[in-house]
């Protein structure tokens, strides 16, 4: 008899099976739940149950129950933030799990931005961003398992990238076009037409007579963009950079934040540099360019450096305190880290204008880069405030220091050229000298920097003065000298090597008379241009009256050596008398009267070629000449001039009347050959 079959082994179930059964379930539930909760998307999804499917074939029935991603996730037809829309509705964002879900979502889609995506889905974003961060800072379950630290790296990651594009994007270029039209008037109104811009050479004449102090206070006109702050990023941006920022300070993520922030801000000002026109220039650079591309280049320094501190380090500077607001030692870090490239490229040029050789045409040129640095470091110390400016203000004030060295160095090259100057061409017509020229607009434009120039130049430098500077010597010049400032006294030695130089320069004159012609044209003229600026005010009454007195002495010697010759012929020396013949007496009239014709002719000659380019001196020249020889003639001419009048040929012997020297006289100094045939009228 056979057994029969047992029954089916699935409708045999023990009762121990039951719990089994359930724990099956709860296996597979969870399974179900990470599979949600991790994959970011289908194929991620897929890949997941794949995975776990090959520990048990179960697994795979996970699939038809999964329709997360048929809902939730981006597809080829949706756009990134549709579907984080919809991912976003009606979620509780205190649940890490949909806020983890949130940031893998937008992982998904480098290409899509999230700021640029409806305000909500970015306030969402955010919003996941904080409960990650929160959650891996509790140090929860989820820090525990690592799932907060990945949703936090991967939305630092984001928020990089979107930091970054959103302080490109709405960077506010600098006006390009505005500031060169700025640049280029202010250029044009400065004070290039002074002599003391070109190279000096003593030999050539400098016509141009431009008033330094006016020049200088018209190149000085407010730079539009001095004072004016700007945004340097859209206002309408700030609060989402701001956002950003946070987010990632919080998330322990400064560094980056640093790096991202100050690499972008960093070659921002670099550009808006290159549009100021200050170079990045070595010391080697800077030393081989010729000086008038030099003069330029400082130039543009002087007004880029104001237009740097007022305007985008000032701007700079709201904005970091806008943005970073997170964390103050983070605020002035991005600060200083994004500025010091910028500050640095401003004071290299600085430091090497300072080493560059010296000469005396750039002393101008650098104390307006001095001034213009000294103006700006105040403002300076308001921005880099706190230990990471601290080297800033130092390197500052160190370049500070090396530029009023240099403008002191070049003073004292200065009065070296002055001393070795030596140029053997005298001036044919005795006018003034082309180094008086250049040396007086020189003075007269360092005046305009006296403030300066005296903090600069210390008392020391006058214990060098010389104390017979100003033709004295006596109690009073110890006094006066007592009385000036640091820049008095460097003005005053420097005038003393010009004067020196003069003197010499006037023993290149054979004729004594020209000697002081030449003398007397040079001392007034430095006497005007000291009354005629502040150089009068800084040297003062005593230093003027030393000089118009060398002018009155200069004028008798002058009359003394030209004319005495002349009037020797028309003494009185007992012609005509009782003791001597008529005959003779006749015949030594007439020699008189031809030597002084001949004396007088050749002294009208050569100073009719003479220039005397003061229209007042060359009257009082003239009227001094006429006041001695006109009244000698005509008293010579009534006594004698009958013994003469009375022969043959008296023409020959009286050739002029007294209203003829007159005329002849008028002639003088005017730099061309006279009117040979004035009038003649016979008494």
């Amino acid at each position: 008899m056979s057994a029969s079959p047992p029954p089916p082994e699935e409708e045999a179930v023990p009762l121990a099976g039951v719990g089994a059964v359930a724990g099956n379930d709860r296996v597979l539930a969870a399974a179900h739940h990470i599979v949600k909760s991790l994959a970011t998307s289908k194929n991620a999804a897929d890949d997941m149950i794949r995975i776990l499917s090959g520990f048990d074939y179960r697994f795979s029935n996970i699939t038809s129950d999964l329709d997360l991603f048929h809902s939730t996730s981006p597809s080829r037809s949706r756009s990134p933030t549709d579907a984080a829309s919809s991912e976003a509705e009606g979620l509780s964002l205190s649940d890490f799990d949909e806020a983890a879900r949130l940031i893998h979502l937008w992982d998904t889609t480098p290409e899509a931005l999230v700021f640029e995506a409806p305000e909500d889905d970015a306030a969402n974003y955010l919003a996941a961003v904080d409960v990650a961060v929160d959650h891996l800072a509790a140090g929860g379950p989820a820090a525990a398992s690592g799932r907060a630290g990945v949703a936090v790296q991967l939305a630092m990651a984001r928020l990089e990238d979107e930091l970054r594009h959103l302080m490109l994007r709405h960077a506010v270029p600098l006006d390009a076009s505005g500031l060169y039209c700025s640049l280029r008037r202010l250029s044009l109104e400065s004070m290039d037409d002074l002599d003391t811009s070109s190279e000096f050479d003593p030999t050539t004449p400098h016509s141009q007579e431009g008033a330094p102090d006016t020049a200088r206070s018209a190149s000085l006109v407010g730079n539009p963009f001095d004072d004016q702050l700007f945004d340097l990023v859209r206002p309408d941006a700030v609060d989402e950079l701001r956002a950003i920022a946070e987010r990632m300070g919080r998330a322990g993520y400064a560094s980056e934040l640093v790096q991202v922030y100050c690499g972008i801000r960093r070659d921002l000002l670099d550009e808006c540099l290159t549009v100021l026109g200050v170079e990045r220039l070595s010391i080697d650079e800077v030393q081989r360019v010729e000086w008038k591309q030099l003069n330029d280049k400082m130039k543009k320094w002087v007004h880029g450096v104001k237009t740097v501190v007022r305007s985008l380090l000032t701007g700079e500077r709201r904005l970091c305190d806008q943005v970073l607001a997170v964390s103050d030692e983070l605020r002035d870090e991005c600060f200083v880290e994004s500025t010091k490239v910028c500050i640095m490229q401003i004071l290299n040029f600085g430091d090497a204008v300072a080493v560059c050789p010296r000469s005396p045409e750039k002393v101008s040129r650098i104390l307006d880069m001095y001034e213009a640095l000294a103006e700006v470091i105040p403002e300076l110390k308001e921005l880099y405030y706190g230990t990471p400016g601290d080297d800033v203000i130092c390197d500052l004030e160190g370049v500070l220091g090396r530029l009023g060295d240099a403008v002191k160095g070049n003073l004292l090259e200065f009065g070296k050229v002055l001393q070795q100057e030596s140029s053997r061409r005298p001036m044919m017509a005795g006018e003034i000298h082309p180094i008086t020229r250049y040396v007086m607009n020189y003075l007269r434009l360092l005046v305009v920097y006296s403030d300066t120039l005296d903090k600069l130049l210390d008392e020391d430098a006058a214990g060098d003065v010389d104390h017979n500077a100003s033709n004295g010597g006596a109690d009073d010049d110890e006094e006066y000298l007592k009385s000036l400032t640091p820049l008095g006294h460097r003005l005053v030695k420097l005038m003393s090597y010009l004067e020196a130089n003069l003197e010499e320069k006037s023993k290149l004159y054979e004729d004594g008379a020209l000697q002081c012609i030449f003398s007397m044209n040079n001392t007034l003229y430095i006497v005007q241009k000291v009354k005629d600026s502040e150089l009068g005010r800084i040297l003062g009454d005593h230093w003027t009256r030393r000089r118009r007195g060398k002018i009155r002495q200069n004028s008798k010697s002058y009359l003394r050596i030209s004319w005495t010759k002349v009037l020797s012929y028309l003494k009185d020396d007992g012609h005509g008398s009782g003791s001597v013949s008529l005959g003779n007496s006749s015949s030594r009239v007439k020699e008189k009267f031809k030597n002084f014709n001949f004396a007088f002719d050749e002294n009208y000659r050569s100073q009719t070629l003479w220039k005397v380019p003061d229209p007042q001196l060359r009257e009082e020249l003239k009227i001094s000449i006429s006041e001695n020889v006109i009244p000698a003639y005509r008293a010579f001419l009534g006594r004698y001039g009958s013994l003469v009048d009375n022969g043959r040929n008296s023409g020959k012997y009286i050739k002029y009347t007294p209203e003829d020297l007159e005329n002849q006289l008028s002639d003088l100094f005017e730099g061309s050959l006279g009117s040979a045939n004035h009038s003649r009228r016979r008494l």
